[in-house]
């Protein structure tokens, strides 16, 4: 059950302005007995909440009586104190993220070989934008007939955010899909091609028929394969990604005349 301790007040400030709404001006000893907060304390409690703007005093009558804001001003006032907070916290974590970016530095590549692999639709795609997001000099995406990675409603625009964002850190992405892939594009990731990616001068997009399979090669070292579900070609059933440069190598020398002879993407293609 929510509560006025969720926004950040104290029991008993809780309980004195949930008092006061009962009891309109009261005095602070009135205030003590009606809410069961110890005399003691009923001051220091009235003071917070005045602090937070969430009662008012009558200074000039003898007792001094207080009276309490009313309810959606008071919860507004809690919630944007809470907001503030929060803005704040967030900025702090943000420092230590880019205090530790600084700190933290990636061991040198290893070259003997490393796998691992995520099956399921959602640990596939959470591999795939990492790996992405690992990528510090060129990503090289090949997407044959049938892939989820953009078929599948919001992935693919999650993956063209994530290429998006490589290109901001300085990756460059080129992409070779087949004349059909172009046309299945969901409109969200067209549209994000037209207003962005296609205008980056790291970003080149090629067609060319007969593309089979799909998979990323990810800093000539790294390559990131997509294994579809037998029983529904659309959606994957695993992804596979392997660290060995030779390899990733053998994938390049592959890739690099399908390359050649692909057909670069206009705006209009997409």
């Amino acid at each position: 059950m929510a509560s006025l301790r969720d926004l950040g007040l104290s029991e008993y400030e809780a309980r004195a302005y949930r008092s006061l709404l009962d009891a309109g001006p009261t005095t602070a000893k009135e205030l003590s007995r009606a809410s069961d907060v110890p005399m003691g304390r009923i001051y220091d409690v009235l003071s917070s909440l005045e602090t937070h703007s969430l009662v008012r005093s009558q200074s000039a009558s003898r007792p001094k009586k207080y009276v309490a804001v009313e309810p959606d001003t008071a919860l507004n006032r809690l919630l944007e104190d809470k907001i503030a907070d929060l803005e704040e916290q967030a900025d702090q974590y943000e420092g230590i993220v880019d205090t530790l970016s600084d700190e933290l530095e990636a061991a040198e590549p290893v070259e003997e070989q490393f796998w691992t692999a995520a099956v399921g639709a959602e640990e596939s795609i959470d591999l795939l934008v990492e790996r992405l997001d690992a990528a510090d000099r060129r990503i090289v995406m090949v997407v044959g007939r049938s892939s989820a990675q953009f078929d599948l409603g919001n992935v693919g625009d999650l993956v063209a955010e994530h290429l998006d964002a490589a290109l901001e850190r300085g990756v460059e992405v080129s992409l070779l899909m087949t004349p059909t892939m172009v046309e299945t594009l969901p409109e969200s990731v067209g549209e994000l091609y037209a207003e962005t990616l296609s205008d980056h001068p790291e970003f080149t997009v090629r067609t060319a028929a007969g593309v089979q399979g799909t998979f990323n090669l990810i800093d000539s070292v790294e390559v990131c394969i997509e294994v579809a579900n037998p029983l529904n070609p659309g959606e994957p059933f695993a992804m596979i990604d392997l660290k060995d440069p030779e390899f990733a190598a053998d994938v390049r020398e592959e890739f690099a005349p399908r390359w050649e002879e692909a057909e670069p993407l206009s705006i209009g293609g997409s």
